[in-house]
Formats: C-alpha cells, structure tokens, sequence
C-alpha cells in the first residue's frame, strides 16, 4: 500500500507542472516519469531507514513522498533545461 501511495502523491503533485514553464526533458510526460519515479523512490528510502511496513501507511507515509517527488522534477527540469527550445 505504501507505493500506491508514492506513485499517487508524485501524480497528485505533477498536476501543478501546468503552472511551470514547459522546460522538461521530455514535456509533460517526462515530469510524470520523473514525479512518479522520484517520490517513490524518495518515499522507499525513508520507509526503510524508518525500519516501517510496506502495508502500514498514515499521513506520514503519504508526506515522505513529497521531497522526493521535488527532487525528481527538479533532476528532469535540469536535464530538459540544457536542451534546445524553438519557442
């Protein structure tokens, strides 16, 4: 239950890509990949260094998930920064 709840919470907050410039690897479709792969990612780590269940999740679970869910559309932003725009 825990990875729903990564993968929900890094697409819950990939909505709010629509309000950034459009400098994605990728698009839109790569800040889905980089949100969903980061918070869960992010949310793994923290759910084993907290020593805690895959099926145990509270809000603290869900709440995890959100540095990592920045870190991945953050990595992806970069890596569609060094491209060329034709805007």
């Amino acid at each position: 239950m825990a990875f729903l709840v990564f993968l929900t919470m890094g697409i819950a907050l990939w909505h709010f890509t629509v309000f950034l410039p459009d400098r994605f690897w990728q698009g839109i479709v790569g800040a889905f990949v980089g949100a969903v792969i980061g918070g869960i990612a992010f949310g793994t780590i923290v759910l084993l260094i907290d020593g805690e269940s895959v099926g145990n999740t509270n809000i603290g679970t869900a709440l995890s998930a959100i540095p990592g869910v920045a870190i991945g559309l953050g990595v992806i932003w970069l890596l569609g920064r060094r491209e060329p725009h034709y805007d």
